[in-house]
């Protein structure tokens, strides 16, 4: 009965299965990963909008799993930064999901991530050629990624490659970046939740489908934890923003 409501076939829960997966790698491991989930549930569903709603339970699941992970590297000062803007950004999404196409949508948000991403390449560059670094951006930096990460994760779930280069921006540590992701990213998406049930997008249907993916989210945690250990720091911020980048490229696609 799932099947039929849903309407896709044995090729397209396959794809359904490898982008849970990806969700649990992406929580507990490598966030640049987590585009590539929103590659492939936006291929089983032709709706950015239906993918999103689909997602947004799978991605809680995640996010509880990764903040119990990672409880004792969180960085509270670098959420509640980021929060408010990102709140607002949300209910800006909330107002404009009904008056744009899932094409304009998409393609909207990989110019997003795309300049974004060229932007930290370029204060990556310049901070190695400062005499003095320094460390993180102005308020006015971060509000910016907040209202656009806000937007961005209510209509197509993409918000993770911005948050991903504001915290390489912020220099945090490999674990201190998963940690404090995880729980921005708790907090945020419990707060779009009623936004989204709102929308008609999460129903009793796509939590029936929920819970037949959960054990995928939970076995790529797993496996997201493993391979964060096996990489050292600068290997790992090279691998989310090289990623981060080639989500817009597929966004725009």
């Amino acid at each position: 009965m799932l099947n039929e409501t849903l309407l896709i076939g044995p090729w397209q829960w396959a794809m359904a299965a490898a982008g849970a997966f990806l969700i649990g790698v992406s929580k507990t491991g490598m966030a640049g990963l987590g585009i590539l989930f929103v590659a492939l549930f936006a291929a089983v569903f032709p709706s950015t909008k239906q993918a999103s709603g689909i997602v947004l339970p799978l991605l809680i699941l995640g996010d509880l799993i990764a903040v119990y992970t990672y409880r004792q590297h969180r960085q509270w000062s670098q959420v509640w930064r980021l929060l408010p803007w990102t709140a607002a950004g949300v209910v800006a999404g909330y107002f404009t999901l009904g008056t744009i196409s899932d094409r304009t949508a998409r393609s909207l948000i990989g110019a997003i991530i795309l300049v974004m991403a060229a932007l930290s390449y370029w204060l990556r560059f310049r901070r190695k050629a400062a005499t003095d670094p320094g460390v993180g951006l102005p308020l006015s930096a971060a509000a910016a990624i907040g209202v656009l990460a806000g937007f961005t994760t209510l209509v197509a779930n993409a918000a993770g490659p911005l948050m991903a280069i504001y915290l390489l921006a912020m220099r945090l540590p490999k674990l201190e970046y998963v940690g404090t992701a995880a729980v921005f990213f708790c907090l945020l998406n419990l707060f779009k939740l009623p936004f989204m049930m709102n929308l008609g997008l999460v129903t009793t249907t796509s939590l029936g489908f929920n819970i037949l993916l959960a054990p995928l989210v939970l076995s790529g945690a797993l496996a997201g934890r493993w391979l964060l250990s096996q990489i050292n720091q600068r290997v790992f911020e090279e691998l989310v923003l090289g990623l981060s980048a080639v989500a817009g490229l597929l966004l725009l696609v």
